[in-house]
């Protein structure tokens, strides 16, 4: 096909990209090299997760379970290697949509979009809540509902904390991806010192060899399969947290040189969540006074560090990781925003001209950054009498997430399969003739994962009374409202009415509002 002539400027050749899918530069390139790692990488945070989740997975699996953070890194690794190829060939805003609808077809793309955007609103409520689990155990002030101890109460006070993050987040993505890149940096900085300071003083207080993480505490009794079962249970833990890595090819409309640096982000962003937090699960479960009692499995990672650093210190790196989940939020929310802005683009969502508008004064979509906040508080709302929000809202968040990622993954495969695969030109990433091998474990591993997450356990979805059917189908029946309800939508209305805005559309002989096939 003829493509449309590449946009005069400094950003020519950024912009290029752009032109294959028919859009014109409208954000602002202002992000270098550390803002896009900073951004795959707060997404990911490894002090905002494992601070969430360790007392899950520990509770689920005992000390054993630290084996399912290198399980997930192996299988979220081939996602974000072919997460890496399609950066270097395609670093446009909404990178899981626009993926999809290019290597399968525009209505793959849109549930793919779909998914993810959804997906990322309930993830923006989920990580707010992590400041229910970190705050109170720096000052009982915090605790503005009741005192803990009733049975609401942990999860009101939780609502009200994290809708304070919602609002924050908010505002600063309404002021522009420059206010939202300096926070964001900082905070990674913050949170990587702190992660290795942690991993040092951790280490310096080891009580027992590497071996406790061959250590179930007979968490495999009550499981058919035995211990195999609880470490699948436990292993959503670590799922749970090793994802987002996309973040940085989001971004790639706002970066410099987006086609050579989004990759690099990516990966660094996964191999660095990988090493650091497995160190610090590791040392944590080697450093505790003791594994005994149920501290562990109720207050999680909060309780190892105050009890191994002392109250002092404890507490703070206890504001280190409030750092950590406040850019996580915002990280999370960023991204949601360029989904929404890249699907409303293509008039793909209701109200598409509105929510696609870039403020000529902050050069960053105002109405997405409020409608997502709203959304997420909403979802907050919904909750607040729920006592098994965290792991609810969380795991639904998460099931969506893995499902986006295998609307790329899978019609990548099939691409590969039939020789459809362009990648990335001469000096940019590429796996080369891994390519194919690293795509199926990707496509199996995310399907596996997937299957794992929804499963309507107990354990994972009404682990505490009041029990009910729908609670433990809860995930289920969720993610199937959202996907067939929201597809049904798109089928019947707003599919007839697709295509690049005039407003948005680079305009240009020979030039199409379509995307072009993988294989031009």
């Amino acid at each position: 096909m003829t493509k449309a002539a590449p946009p005069s400027g400094t950003h020519g050749h950024d912009d290029s990209e752009l032109a294959e899918f028919g859009y014109r530069p409208e954000l602002k390139r202002t992000l270098g090299n550390f803002h896009t790692f900073a951004a795959g990488i707060s997404y990911i945070s490894i002090l905002t997760g494992t601070f969430q989740l360790f007392y899950f997975g520990y509770g689920s699996g005992g000390p054993a379970y630290w084996w399912s953070w290198p399980m997930v890194f192996v299988g979220q690794f081939a996602v974000a290697l072919c997460f890496a190829e399609l950066a270097a060939r395609h670093p446009v805003a909404g990178s899981v949509y626009n993926w999809s609808r290019r290597l399968g077809n525009p209505h793959l793309g849109w549930l793919a979009g779909w998914m993810m955007l959804v997906a990322s609103i309930v993830s923006i409520a989920a990580v707010a809540l992590a400041y229910q689990l970190t705050l109170p155990q720096i000052s009982s002030a915090f605790q503005f509902v009741g005192d803990g101890t009733g049975t609401y109460d942990v999860a009101a006070n939780a609502v009200v904390l994290a809708a304070v993050l919602i609002l924050f987040t908010t505002l600063v993505n309404a002021f522009g991806v420059k206010l939202m890149a300096r926070i964001n940096t900082a905070g990674v900085f913050i949170e990587l010192v702190a992660s290795v300071v942690l991993i040092v003083m951790l280490a310096v207080h080891i009580t027992r060899g590497p071996r406790v993480v061959l250590e179930t505490n007979g968490t495999g009794a009550g499981h058919g399969a035995g211990y195999l079962g609880a470490f699948l249970v436990a292993s959503l833990a670590s799922a749970y947290v090793m994802y987002g890595f996309d973040t940085a090819a989001s971004l790639g409309e706002e970066s410099l040189n987006p086609s050579r640096n989004a990759p690099r982000a990516i990966l660094r962003a996964i191999i660095a969540s990988f090493v650091l937090g497995g160190l610090v699960l590791l040392l944590a479960l080697m450093s505790v006074s003791s594994l005994k009692g149920d501290k562990l499995s109720t207050d999680g990672l909060q309780y190892v560090v105050l009890d191994v650093l002392g109250p002092t210190a404890g507490k703070g790196m206890l504001w280190c990781v409030l750092i950590a989940v406040t850019v996580c939020a915002l990280s999370v929310h960023t991204a949601a925003i360029r989904l929404a802005f890249a699907m409303a683009r293509d008039n793909n969502l209701p109200a598409s001209s509105v929510l696609a508008r870039v403020s000529p004064r902050f050069r960053t979509p105002v109405v997405p950054a409020v409608v997502i906040g709203v959304l997420a508080l909403a979802i907050l709302v919904v909750n607040i009498r729920q006592p098994q929000i965290f792991t609810v809202v969380t795991s639904i968040g998460v099931i969506m997430i893995y499902l986006a990622y295998l609307g790329v993954t899978a019609p990548m495969l099939v691409a590969r399969l039939r020789g459809r695969w362009t990648p990335a030109g001469e000096g940019r990433f590429s796996l080369g003739r891994w390519g194919l091998a690293v795509n199926v474990v990707a496509v199996v591993w995310g399907a596996g994962m997937t299957l794992n997450l929804i499963w309507p356990r107990p354990a994972v979805y009404n682990a505490s009374a009041p029990y009910h059917w729908y609670l433990r189908w809860g995930a289920v029946l969720f993610v199937a409202v959202i996907a067939g309800g929201g597809f049904a939508y798109y089928w019947f209305v707003q599919r007839h009415r697709t295509g690049v805005l005039a407003e948005h559309r680079l305009e240009a002989p020979a030039q199409t509002s379509e995307p072009t096939p993988a294989s031009d």
